[in-house]
């Protein structure tokens, strides 16, 4: 569990499914992703963000506002199941409930996500990655202090040639950056 200022990263409960899959069926949250879930998929989802903790260690963690302990979406770390240039990789995510954009969560979060993974967990790297149209994660990832090479943005394996999201932007840091303080 991380205690951050206005949020808590913690173990997911059952009592966060339903609202998670709340989360995964809205269009907006998933105007970036392949299709929005059910919540058989969404469950699906929570079952292998569980089992990726058991495996690894580390995740993507529940995350809740600290003043009303709602439960607002996941942030925190994962490996990418899929081959590309740059895996293997931990890479820094986020969905939050879009009731709940704009407020800097994401980035509170994200940071935080950063300081366990370098600090905790010991990663030399962690990546982030989007289609170029996701503005807003962009914004965070740069706000984390992220950095974009064009030269490293791929194709999404996991999508089909002609699909409008295949295409990917790549952001890296890297912990002796961070350390440096890449990152405020």
């Amino acid at each position: 569990m991380l205690t951050i200022e206005r949020l808590l990263l913690r173990e997911w409960r059952d009592s966060d499914r339903e609202p998670f899959a709340a989360l995964n069926a809205d269009p907006r949250v998933m105007e970036f992703m392949p299709h929005t879930l059910s919540r058989e998929k969404s469950d699906r989802s929570a079952d292998r963000i569980q089992s990726h903790f058991d495996q690894h260690g580390f995740g993507l963690f529940a995350v809740e506002l600290g003043a009303t302990e709602e439960f607002i979406g996941y942030i925190g770390l994962a490996t990418p199941s899929f081959q590309a240039q740059f895996t293997p990789c931990v890479e820094v995510g986020w969905r939050v409930a879009f009731r709940h954009w704009g407020r800097g969560l994401a980035t509170e979060g994200a940071r935080e996500a950063l300081r366990y993974g370098f600090g905790t967990s010991k990663l030399t790297e962690i990546v982030s990655f989007t289609v170029p149209a996701n503005i807003s994660s962009r914004r965070v990832m740069e706000k984390i202090g992220m950095m974009h090479n064009p030269v490293d943005d791929f194709d999404h394996p996991g999508l089909p040639m002609g699909n409008p999201l295949r295409k990917h932007v790549l952001y890296r840091l890297r912990s002796r950056d961070w350390k440096a303080g890449a990152v405020s």
